[in-house]
């Protein structure tokens, strides 16, 4: 077997493709994780209080994004909906535009890059949907009557009661799906989206040095994973807090 030989990606072009392609998935994973909140926290809100036909519409939504692989969604986004916007809409993405350069040289105002975001925050936000919902249904039914009780609207009830203790009930599964939205952001190399992965298979058609160049990519999938879920850990609603919320609310009950 032969040596390996680590300046072939370690060095020059390489190097630079990977650096590249290692910041254009951070910041399409943090573009889609924030698409995935905003389209779990309507979702939630929807099927809170949107009656039947708001509880259908997110049935919907969430059986067919789970149930459909997320590289077909991607190609949909990108070949077929994409297509399908304005002419107007699309020359403007495609124009030259200085203030769409992340730091790291990435341009965020491409089809490419908009339409990673969209279909992985999309996907991501079906299952986040059912996650945070069943850490809902662990929240005490007398809570929620409680602030009805006090005249709370079905938006705030989920704001200031609901959702604060939904997320601590799941929050370790909700880190897992943003984790997991990281990982299959390396679908989008897919449609053409220059991120880690694209980078890495260019390297091999580049100076055919695939073993160094996967190795490299797979470290940082994995530094970048365990960074990121000790992060969304540290960050997220913990014991002592959802214990002292629970406490403040059942004090606000009427007896």
């Amino acid at each position: 077997m032969p040596a390996l030989d680590w300046q072939g990606v370690l060095t020059g072009q390489p190097l630079q493709w990977i650096l590249s392609g290692f910041l254009t998935t951070l910041w399409v994973t943090l573009a889609g994780a924030l698409v995935a909140s905003l389209l779990t926290l309507a979702c939630l809100g929807l099927r809170l209080a949107g009656g039947r036909l708001g509880t259908a519409v997110v049935a919907v939504w969430v059986s067919l994004f789970r149930n459909t692989p997320l590289l077909v969604q991607l190609l949909f986004w990108y070949f077929a909906a994409w297509n399908g916007l304005p002419q107007a809409f699309r020359a403007v993405v495609m124009a030259d535009h200085p203030w769409s350069v992340l730091p790291g040289n990435v341009w965020w105002f491409t089809p490419e890059f908009l339409c990673s975001a969209w279909g992985l925050g999309v996907f991501t936000s079906a299952f986040l949907t059912e996650e945070v919902t069943a850490g809902l249904r662990a929240v005490s039914s007398g809570q929620r009557e409680a602030a009805l009780a006090q005249g709370f609207s079905s938006w705030r009830l989920l704001r200031h009661i609901l959702l604060p203790q939904g997320l601590a009930n799941a929050w370790q599964p909700v880190v897992g799906q943003y984790l997991n939205l990281m990982k299959l952001s390396s679908l989008a190399s897919g449609i053409g989206f220059a991120e880690l992965t694209y980078q890495v298979r260019q390297i091999e058609s580049y100076n055919a040095h695939a073993l160094e160049a996967f190795s490299v990519g797979t470290v940082l999938y994995l530094l970048t994973g365990i960074a990121l879920g000790l992060l969304l850990t540290k960050l997220g609603p913990t014991p002592a807090r959802r214990r002292k919320t629970n406490t403040e609310l059942r004090s606000e009950e009427p007896c």
